[in-house]
């Protein structure tokens, strides 16, 4: 769809052009009237000139659909010219979350095939709608112009940041499910019960549930070098001294998160709201970061006030590593409480003014920076080996 306006010196000429042909009949000035007739003519050929179609077939793609925030999306116009006579210059704008990103498109000649790429701005976490693409015409001595609307509207998903990080501590012993202590079980520990299936190895089964239940139930083992990491991250924005420290909170987390998949570790990822909860396995098929990046990437910080507990008690299974990510205006003693529970317990504050960067509170480490990269420096130095 085309629209076709008068620009500021358009409407300028327009309303010279009208006083000056009246004045000049009515005072019998030839000169002032065809001055005037001259004006008015000039802007009709402006309008004239962009009216038609525009002689172009336009294509537009961006990429990458998902992204890091602050990563290189780009978008890619192509313009063909149509036209076998004329020359043709556009302005072009993309709308990237309902603002205008300006395009620099070269004069196209008869015939002639360009390629513009400009970037994506991924300031901000989230869903951004791009587009649609419009393209402007403007006619002679920039009188009159004319907007073309193209291209889809298309959307690109931006994910927090994940910055290098070391994994996890080893060697973390799992508990009996259900019981309050961890116990170690020779080179594997029991995480669970199920019932029989044909297959199964009998040496696997848990005679003493078995023997209980009536049913026979088969022993669910981990190795205990590949701890389980639990990830809480206080989503409420009375815990954070501003908005860009809960964007580094928030990549805190899903940079843990990320190597603790990369290396085959069960993962899971709460959020104190309960807006995330995203649980992992260790070995699932396919697994990959993406969904909890994924579920990231739209979260925000809630005005819901924070809970005397600070955060959701974690069932007895998920309490290998514990990493608690929060502000430094958060409530702490709920969440280094939660933490406590577990065999490695780690809160990380992101403090715009620390005091001390490394401190504990009994079993709990507690690591403060200003910046998401020096929290996960001081994981390195701290808690990874």
């Amino acid at each position: 769809m085309t629209r076709v306006r008068l620009t500021a010196r358009g409407l300028g000429a327009v309303l010279l052009g009208v006083p000056l042909v009246g004045l000049g009949l009515w005072w019998r000035y030839p000169g002032v009237a065809g001055f005037g007739i001259a004006l008015l003519v000039l802007v009709a050929v402006g309008v004239a000139s962009v009216s038609s179609r525009a002689q172009v077939a336009p294509t537009r793609v961006v990429r990458p659909r998902t992204v890091q925030r602050l990563g290189a999306c780009t978008g890619v116009v192509e313009l063909t010219g149509t036209s076998k006579r004329f020359p043709v210059w556009f302005d072009a704008t993309d709308e990237v979350a309902g603002e205008a990103v300006a395009v620099d498109i070269p004069l196209l000649a008869p015939g002639q095939t360009v390629k513009v790429e400009y970037p994506i701005p991924t300031h901000a976490r989230g869903l951004l709608r791009i587009g649609p693409l419009t393209l402007s015409r403007r006619g002679p001595a920039g009188l009159a112009h004319a907007r073309t609307v193209v291209g889809d509207v298309v959307e690109v998903r931006v994910v927090p940041r994940v910055l290098p990080v070391r994994g996890l501590p080893g060697g973390v012993r799992r508990g009996h499910i259900g019981a309050d202590e961890r116990v170690e079980r020779g080179g594997t520990d029991l995480v669970g019960l199920r019932e029989y299936v044909p297959g199964d190895d009998l040496r696997r089964l848990h005679w003493a549930t078995s023997a209980r239940t009536g049913t026979l139930m088969i022993r669910e083992d981990a190795d205990p070098a590949r701890p389980h990491l639990a990830v809480v991250l206080d989503d409420r924005a009375e815990g954070y001294a501003s908005v860009a420290d809960f964007e580094d909170a928030v990549e805190v987390a899903a940079s843990l998160v990320t190597v603790a998949i990369a290396e085959g570790h069960p993962v899971r990822l709460v959020s104190s709201s309960g807006a995330v909860d995203v649980e992992l396995p260790a070995g699932a098929v396919g697994a990959d970061a993406s969904v909890v990046l994924a579920a990231l990437a739209d979260l925000a910080a809630v005005d819901e006030p924070s809970p005397s507990s600070g955060a959701r008690p974690l069932p007895i299974r998920d309490l290998d590593v514990v990493a608690v990510v929060c502000g430094a205006v958060a409530e702490l003693s709920g969440l280094v409480l939660e933490a406590g529970r577990a065999s490695v317990g780690v809160v990380l504050v992101v403090d715009p003014e620390p005091a001390l960067a490394v401190s504990a509170v009994g079993s709990v480490l507690v690591l403060r920076h200003v910046k998401a990269e020096g929290l996960l420096d001081a994981w390195n130095t701290a808690v990874s080996r």
